[in-house]
């Protein structure tokens, strides 16, 4: 028989009962019933139940046991008796009668139980990582991960694309974010980049004739703490195509990510044909360029039901024509004491309140607004949102540049307050059109919206005849459930297109040389038009998990503070070593 094992601990079934088998494990539970002592056995592939009794050769082993003991158990297989199966359990009909306890590592008390799924504090969690990720919802988490990376590899491979490694080691360049620094010693003061994004790489690589990349690529950003993002590095699932158009992009991804969903939704349905939904529609509709779309509220500009109004705060706000009144209906939501909650919901968030009609018995519009509006305005206003008796609606005024994100809050507070979400499906779409500029206030100029790269919704022509911020991109990303879980583009292959979409942005050709050198250079010998994208693996894994927590699916992740409590990163170096980097330390005063 095998020093450790003949069997796992998930594969006993009814076939192996009255066999002599060998199992090793940890000691998931130890129970004790009336003397008898019953011992859950778990490693990687599931749980079995042994029992020692007091005729048992090894009980006097068994009593020695704790939680968390590695250990060696050999035992006959025997049938559970009537009325204790475990169905939940695929060991559930039987059980192993212990003859010889082995115990291979002894485990000291634990600062956190593995059995279980209660709560307890992050830091200790992380601190002691190895033993969280033996709990088992966090441990099938890792393996759904697994399986979701080898799904989209499956499919990316059977849509015609190849997998390629990019350099990890790179040069530092403005890609949005920090990047992380490298020194190097045989460079004296000159500092290698970790990889933001593979960006430009994978677009070498179709000018070097490379025509289907894709690659599950680590990323590296020295951001400050996000909730969607975690500090330090994340992975994406990066692709490029030559020779294609935004809809050719489409057609090759929806597949892939449809059919990643569909295999691990657990029955929930996925969205079958994807609504391609333009940015500045997502912002007035849901105030959101990543909108929820199980939350059925959609937004309406009401600016005409006011204007003129006896309401004359909103009816001052609509004398600039750039101010405007939108309208967010709340099915279910027409009692006083709703309407006042989320008023002081409002101005929780900073708001001086959330306005609002609620519609009583007999369609009758009531509250401050409908008083000064009157009843006509009141009821066109109903219609216009398709409300009814027991409704409300909530209006938010101004800029709407300045307010959209608000009113997106609002939508989603509504949603979740009158129930309205339909939490067990999967909402899929694109959104497109993005800006390719934005106006910078703090700086006082024109910039690039979102990514730098991407190619102007009219090219050349676009960047040299229209107002910078009235030029959309061929830009897109990829929204589920609230979460952008992709983003990409058609890139700006054109030597002299690239250079004119960065000086709109303040940034000479010498500029871009330096910065973008190889991929300049590149563009001047025969550049294939391409584009693609980047999907975050680990959000679609947190989506399909069923978490909202990104460290619920990542094996080894950071604190908040951008700190590895397992292994104590970042730390102290020798000064040998910063000797040895040409570095010496200018530390900001403890104060």
């Amino acid at each position: 028989m095998h020093r450790y094992r003949s069997h796992t601990c998930g594969a006993l079934r009814e076939g192996e009962i009255d066999q002599t088998v060998r199992l090793s494990g940890w000691c998931h539970r130890i129970r004790d019933h009336g003397g008898v002592l019953f011992i859950d056995l778990r490693d990687h592939y599931g749980l079995t139940q042994c029992v020692a009794d007091p005729d048992s050769p090894a009980f006097k082993d068994a009593e020695k046991l704790r939680a968390e003991w590695v250990v060696r158990i050999d035992g006959k297989v025997r049938r559970r008796p009537a009325g204790t199966d475990n169905p939940d359990l695929p060991t559930g009909l039987v059980e192993l009668y212990v003859s010889e306890i082995e115990v291979l590592g002894p485990a000291a008390e634990l600062p956190l139980p593995v059995f279980g799924e209660q709560e307890y504090p992050e830091d200790i969690r992380l601190k002691y990582r190895f033993l969280d990720l033996r709990r088992d919802k966090l441990h099938q988490n890792i393996m759904t991960r697994g399986a979701i990376v080898d799904s989209m590899r499956k499919r990316m491979k059977e849509q015609g694309f190849f997998e390629f490694q990019t350099p990890i080691l790179t040069a530092s360049s403005p890609e949005g974010a920090r990047d992380f620094l490298v020194p190097s010693r045989i460079h004296p003061g000159k500092f290698y980049a970790l990889p933001q994004a593979p960006q430009q790489y994978k677009q070498l690589l179709m000018m070097s004739g490379f025509d289907r990349y894709f690659q599950i690529a680590p990323c590296f950003r020295d951001e400050d703490p996000r909730a969607d993002r975690l500090p330090g590095e994340f992975y994406q699932l990066d692709v490029e195509m030559s020779f294609v158009t935004q809809d050719d992009v489409f057609a090759a991804m929806e597949p892939v990510v449809t059919g990643v969903f569909e295999e691990f939704a657990k029955g929930k349905p996925v969205t079958k044909c994807w609504p391609r939904i333009p940015f500045a529609e997502a912002l007035r509709k849901y105030g959101s360029d990543k909108p929820d779309l199980r939350n059925p509220i959609i937004m309406q500009d009401v600016s005409g039901h006011f204007r003129g109004s006896g309401f004359k705060v909103f009816a001052r706000m609509l004398e600039d024509p750039k101010n405007q009144v939108w309208a967010i209906p709340g099915t279910g939501g027409g009692s006083r004491a709703f309407c006042d909650r989320m008023n002081s919901w409002a101005q929780g968030e900073g708001q001086p309140g959330l306005g609002y009609i609620m519609w009583r018995e007999g369609g009758e519009g009531a509250g401050p607004l409908a008083n000064n509006i009157g009843p006509e305005r009141t009821a066109a206003i109903r219609d216009a949102l398709g409300l009814k008796e027991s409704d409300a609606a909530f209006f938010v005024a101004g800029d709407p540049e300045k307010f959209w994100k608000f009113s997106g809050l609002a939508r989603t507070r509504l949603g979740e307050e009158l129930n309205l979400i339909d939490k067990d499906r999967f909402e899929l779409a694109w959104i497109v059109d993005f800006p390719m500029y934005e106006y910078n206030e703090e700086d006082k100029k024109v910039d690039f919206s979102h990514n730098p790269f991407s190619m102007p919704q009219g090219g050349l022509e676009a960047l040299q005849t229209q107002d910078p911020l009235t030029i959309k991109a061929f830009q897109y990303d990829i929204t589920c459930n609230g979460y952008e879980i992709a983003s990409g583009g058609i890139r700006n292959h054109r030597p002299e297109a690239m250079v004119k979409a960065f000086e709109i942005a303040g940034y000479g050709e010498s500029d871009v040389v330096e910065r973008f050198g190889g991929m300049y250079r590149a563009f001047q010998y025969g550049a294939p038009p391409h584009g693609g994208m980047a999907a975050g693996v680990d959000r679609i894994v947190m989506l399909l998990c069923g978490t909202t927590n990104l460290r619920e699916i990542s094996l080894f992740p950071m604190n908040q503070r951008a700190e590895d409590l397992l292994m104590g990163a970042p730390s102290d170096v020798a000064p040998k070593q910063l000797r040895e980097l040409h570095i010496r330390l200018n530390l900001p005063d403890k104060g």
